[in-house]
């Protein structure tokens, strides 16, 4: 694979770039050393010598032709072409012609280089919308690098740090790539905004071997450095006022061919085209519609048309009108595929039509360029198509089109689901009934006391919780747990982006995990409080009612015994009357108080259920609740950023 072979006076070499053994003798502005070989435009005392020793045909060949030696890559001379080496193919890459030739060797005086004048580069500065932009996404990324893999960010993060690098840089100069495919004349365009053959052209695939550029201004070395081109492959264009003036600050960059055999060409491309503020697409009228180009180029970067050229080149090869109906066609290519055309005073990308060869249409392409570069606005424009192409990217994971979040309903059902599995229904219930079994003992006849003593003395207290649960009974409260906690999850993730809806999902199991055994620590503690219920004011009232219908019941059984036995004289009305008011009296004032139970014991029940339920609600909502709603609030959080970052607009000031 040969090199690149250039003409021209080289441009300015970074300070921060040591020359390294392959720049040394070619020609880079302060290095000191002797050219190893002969460079265009710079012949030093070497080449000088060998030339004097060569023939003097082939030495008046040479100069008239405006062309070098060719160097082998081992560094020595290659043989010189023969007249089998000598080709013209007529249409794609022809050779200057002599008279172009003469002119360019006229014109050398004009290709020394320039001294580099004392120039204070100004970086680059971002506009508030832009900056506004750029850090909502680097908050976006922040925000979801846990929750994201990092494949899905990658994209953000290369944005980010390439707005960053740049904004360090010139920003009075605009960094342009030539960019077609193999054939369609980009290195001669090259040559032709240039004013001098730098690129060289051929038959020969692929002909541009690695990048070349040429600066119409000092101070562009650091944005060169940032391409990684080196000082032999940077070049100045033609000195001429006009062309100076023109297409000052304009940093133009000849690509490899982004179809070319050779793998390391098109990687060369694409690293390329990701650090260039703009880009010129130059097509011809046979590959125009190459699927490659539209498919793996235009059509992904269809959302950076502000910052893009389109050039049908080589219409010289077209006759008549055929010229306008491809021009047509190649602008409906771009419109299917979403490149916006920069008509009627639109936005988007500029078409035009135009022959490197003949020069037809060349002024055009310097006349708009020059318009494109003097805005100084290209790299903001391209930094901010960068961060709209990133959120394009980012669509899937941050937005769905459908509301999400954890609605009231959803909290309660889980709250009550909590609540089923803990048994507060049945531990209120079972509140309820000690209280009234309380108030039948604090106000029933002490007969029946009596008789319900003895029965509970055979018989185990019911209606207290137990301390733990049976194993069936455990068991099915687990199940009733941990559907609550999936049916929560459900609820909450529903509506997310994939990633997101995990991350709730996962935040819910976490949470989930030991919520069974600490709602049955809750059971136990927040049942019914230990000892008797308590009692309402009327209570000793009855209590007191009830001892004196037993009394009654006592006075009067003794006087009838007394009367039996002959201790008292006969009196069966009054003895009697006490009695039968005792004993109805007693049960009368225990149904009584039994009717004005009901009510303090319902709510009594009540107050243990809504206990229970609180307390059950409180531990799901701090273990399972809790951890999700703050997986929402992050995700709320993300998509606030996320709406900032696709806001439009950004300018350079």
């Amino acid at each position: 694979m040969d090199d690149n072979r250039h003409a021209g006076p080289p441009a300015e070499v970074s300070p921060h770039q040591a020359p390294g053994p392959e720049d040394r003798g070619n020609g880079v502005p302060g290095d000191g050393g002797p050219d190893s070989t002969s460079r265009p435009g710079r012949p030093d005392e070497a080449s000088a010598k060998a030339a004097e020793n060569a023939s003097g045909k082939a030495e008046d060949e040479q100069a008239n032709n405006g062309q070098h030696a060719r160097v082998r890559d081992d560094g020595g001379p290659e043989p010189e072409a023969g007249p089998a080496d000598v080709w013209d193919d007529g249409l794609i890459a022809r050779r200057v012609t002599e008279a172009t030739a003469a002119a360019a060797a006229e014109q050398s005086p004009a290709f020394e280089p320039r001294k580099p004048s004392a120039q204070t580069v100004t970086p680059l500065a971002y506009d508030g919308p832009l900056r506004s932009r750029l850090d909502a996404l680097r908050e976006l990324v922040g925000l979801s690098r846990t929750r994201l893999d990092g494949r899905a960010l990658a994209e953000a993060g290369r944005v980010l740090d390439e707005a960053a690098a740049r904004r360090k840089l010139s920003g009075q100069h605009t960094v342009v790539a030539i960019a077609g495919a193999t054939g369609s004349g980009k290195s001669q365009l090259f040559n032709a905004l240039a004013g001098v053959t730098i690129s060289e052209t051929g038959v020969r695939r692929p002909t541009t071997a690695a990048p070349i550029v040429c600066s119409w201004s000092d101070g562009a070395a650091t944005l060169i450095d940032r391409l990684g081109i080196p000082g032999r492959l940077r070049r100045r264009p033609m000195h001429s006022p006009e062309n100076d003036g023109q297409l000052r600050g304009l940093v133009l960059v000849d690509l490899p061919d982004h179809d070319s055999a050779a793998v390391e060409h098109r990687e060369q491309v694409d690293r390329i085209l990701r650090l260039v503020d703009a880009v010129i697409w130059v097509v011809d009228p046979e590959k125009y519609a190459d699927a490659v180009l539209h498919e793996r180029y235009l059509r992904p970067l269809a959302g950076h048309a502000e910052v893009m050229f389109v050039v049908l080149n080589q219409v010289d090869r077209l006759p008549g009108e055929a010229a306008d109906q491809v021009l047509d066609d190649l602008r409906r290519l771009l419109d299917e595929d979403g490149v916006a055309l920069g008509e009627y005073g639109e936005p988007g990308a500029i078409v035009l039509a135009l022959s490197a060869l003949t020069g037809d249409g060349v002024a055009d392409l310097r006349e708009a360029l020059g318009e494109f570069v003097a805005e100084r606005g290209a790299a903001a424009r391209r930094i901010a198509a960068d961060v709209d192409a990133a959120a394009v990217r980012l669509r899937p994971v941050y937005g769905t089109g459908r509301r999400a979040g954890l609605s009231e309903d959803a909290r309660e059902e889980f709250a009550d689901r909590l609540a089923d599995a803990v048994g507060a229904t049945a531990a209120g219930e079972a509140a309820e009934r000690a209280w009234l079994r309380n108030a039948n003992r604090a106000c029933g006849t002490p007969w029946l006391r009596l008789w319900r003593w003895c029965q509970g003395r055979r018989e185990p207290m019911t209606g207290r919780l137990p301390a733990r649960p049976p194993a069936e009974e455990e068991a099915t409260a687990r199940q009733r747990v941990e559907q609550a906690v999936r049916t929560v999850a459900d609820r909450a993730s529903a509506g997310l982006p994939t990633p997101w809806a995990q991350a709730v999902r996962e935040a819910a199991v976490r949470g989930s995990q030991g919520l069974s055994e600490a709602l049955d620590d809750l059971a136990a503690r927040a049942g019914l409080p230990p000892g008797r219920p308590p009692r309402p004011g009327w209570w000793p009232v009855a209590v007191l009612v009830q001892a004196a219908m037993t009394l009654l019941q006592i006075v009067g059984g003794l006087w009838l015994l007394g009367q039996i036995v002959g201790v008292m004289a006969p009196n069966l009305g009054v003895p009697v009357l006490l009695m039968v008011s005792g004993i109805v009296g007693g049960p009368l004032v225990e149904w009584s108080c039994r009717i004005a139970a009901r009510g303090p014991a319902r709510r009594y029940g009540l107050d243990a259920e809504r206990r229970l339920r609180e307390a059950a609600a409180g531990c799901g909502r701090a273990r399972v609740l809790d951890p999700v709603a703050a997986e929402l609030l992050r995700y709320r959080e993300v998509r606030e950023q996320y709406g900032r970052v696709t806001r439009a607009g950004a300018t350079v000031r």
